[in-house]
């Protein structure tokens, strides 16, 4: 196996332990340090965990769908075990945006939730990926499951691009972008310095998940192909020499032509 367990553990632990710590690092920045926005309050600092999370997922998900590709073209099984490992990663992180999304939108807005167009597209996207693991187990063959995994993977990813242009295409309660501008980032330093943090936090944080999911992946690939490869052996004929039990015991001996069934001589 090109990936041990000693390098799963030890990579995984170099990018876990400062993602980590700098995710405490940033929490400390939101409470403490970033300035209240003046137009939402105090709701606004829900930002720093809602657009981090989206930015991880949709990092996620364009390594899915790059793996999935390569994955198509030349059928290397470690690029399905990484893709199916992204999309864990995407799916978690895809979900923080759902759970954080509503709450800022309830305290922004008035409502848990409207059918405008980034929300829309963002559960969209979180229900193609649901079924991108669900396909993987409804062929008859695991090889056929994984290749239409790996087309809902890339098609999943078309969304990516909607969703961020969906606030300047389309009316949206969602407010333009402050960050990823053509003119540069709109946003107070302290904001972006607390922003940036947290997507560096997260960011190594996913790869380490990543990397561990990634491993066990390639562990669990090496015990089907044995159990596999072992389901396929012919098994061995049956012996035919003596059982278990040892060998067996003489048939009944009959009499000689010296002896009478009296057991004496006439």
């Amino acid at each position: 196996m090109s990936l041990s367990l000693r390098g799963v553990r030890m990579g995984a632990l170099a990018l876990g332990i400062p993602g980590v710590l700098l995710t405490v690092y940033f929490h400390w920045l939101i409470f403490f340090e970033v300035p209240t926005e003046a137009s939402m309050g105090i709701v606004q600092r829900i930002f720093y965990i809602h657009l981090p999370a989206a930015w991880i997922a949709f990092l996620a998900f364009g390594i899915v769908a790059l793996c999935s590709a390569v994955y198509l073209w030349l059928g290397e099984e470690k690029l399905d075990q990484a893709a199916r490992s992204a999309a864990e990663g995407g799916v978690i992180f895809t979900t923080i945006v759902l759970t954080s999304g509503p709450l800022w939108g309830k305290l922004a807005w008035g409502t848990w939730w409207t059918w405008e167009p980034r929300l829309t597209l963002t559960l969209l996207l979180w229900f193609i990926y649901l079924g991108y693991f669900m396909v993987r187990n409804a062929t008859e063959t695991p090889e056929r499951g994984k290749r239409f995994a790996a087309v809902v993977g890339i098609v999943g990813a078309l969304n990516i691009p909607l969703i961020h242009m969906s606030v300047l295409w389309f009316r949206s309660l969602h407010p333009q972008p402050v960050v990823a501008r053509t003119d540069g980032p709109q946003l107070d330093p302290q904001m972006l310095n607390a922003l940036l943090w947290a997507l560096a936090a997260w960011t190594l944080l996913f790869f380490a998940l990543f990397l561990l999911r990634y491993g066990t992946a390639r562990l669990e690939g090496e015990v089907e192909a044995r159990e596999a490869a072992a389901r396929r052996r012919p098994s061995a004929p049956a012996s035919a020499g003596p059982g278990p039990s040892g060998p067996a015991s003489p048939g009944p001996v009959s009499p000689g032509p010296g002896t009478s069934s009296a057991g004496g001589s006439g």
